[in-house]
């Protein structure tokens, strides 16, 4: 999956020190929208308008094992009710830094319940 040059940035002063927001449980959110934009590695959140949606991370995740990091939430019947054409991990609920998007067409989740993964 695509990584954003904010990712880049935050990794890069996570790694000498200089701070920023880990992708940490208590930090972590996936992402849906429904813009079909092509990926830019300048974009910093979701291309959506108004169908965009952050649900923070399930317990126990993200993980890693055998070098595969995985982000999992759960999103509730009311919840992101529209077309998945894109998604993104982010490191807050609002705002934040955007690790990576996607531009796939999932399906529209209708009134239902659903978990979404992201492995990396």
């Amino acid at each position: 999956m695509p990584g954003t040059n904010a990712a880049r940035n935050l990794i890069t002063s996570l790694v000498i020190g200089a701070g920023g927001t880990v992708f940490s449980n208590a930090n972590a959110h996936i992402g849906a929208g429904d813009s079909s934009t092509a990926f830019a590695a300048t974009q910093t959140d979701l291309q959506a308008s108004t169908n965009k949606f952050r649900q923070p991370m399930d317990a126990t995740y993200p993980l890693i094992a055998t070098n595969v990091l995985t982000f999992r939430s759960t999103f509730a019947t009311g919840d992101a009710n529209f077309a998945w054409n894109e998604w993104a991990v982010f490191n807050a609920a609002v705002a934040g830094s955007m690790m990576n998007r996607l531009v796939e067409s999932n399906g529209t989740k209708t009134n239902t319940y659903g978990q979404s993964g992201c492995l990396i």
